[in-house]
């Protein structure tokens, strides 16, 4: 009788390599930007990707000491939005949206002096029972950059410029 076992270890990482990692709940087969969908007696209800982004962004921004989200780049490019009218709230969040759960990555600016861990811990709490509340969907995590500190007084110059003007 011969013997069929394979003796070569397998490299894992390379089975892997064509199956992105994902933190939520995709059934196989499902693309990165498969909505939620929750089925019922009565029909099924989607929800888009950028419908839990913006979910997060609005709940982000009403933390006390947060004083923007996104990155420097995005914050200019959001100032532009902001004074045409056309702010995007979901800007500085990326989430990534499964069957019944989500995640959510926000980067955001602290105001000065706030301690930071205690502004990140509040945004991650409420970010979280935002989406849970509001879209039914299992928040699994919710990681906070902090890329930057404003400190009041800096660029507030420009704004008391703006508002002489306008």
């Amino acid at each position: 009788m011969a013997d069929t076992t394979n003796d070569t270890p397998t490299n894992d990482t390379t089975k892997n390599a064509a199956t992105p990692a994902t933190r939520v709940d995709r059934p196989a087969g499902t693309n990165a930007s498969a909505d939620a969908a929750q089925t019922t007696n009565g029909g099924s209800t989607t929800i888009a990707d950028h419908v839990v982004a913006k979910v997060a962004g609005i709940a982000a921004r009403e933390v006390r000491g947060v004083h923007a989200l996104g990155g420097g780049g995005a914050r200019a490019f959001g100032a532009i939005r902001d004074a045409v009218n056309a702010t995007d709230l979901t800007q500085g969040v990326k989430v990534e949206v499964g069957q019944t759960q989500a995640a959510a990555d926000l980067t955001i600016v602290v105001e000065y002096p706030m301690p930071i861990h205690s502004v990140a811990a509040e945004v991650r709490s409420t970010v979280a029972g935002a989406i849970t509340r509001l879209t039914g969907l299992e928040v699994v995590e919710v990681n906070i950059e902090v890329n930057d500190i404003h400190v009041p007084g800096e660029d507030d110059e420009d704004d008391d410029t703006e508002a002489r003007v306008a």
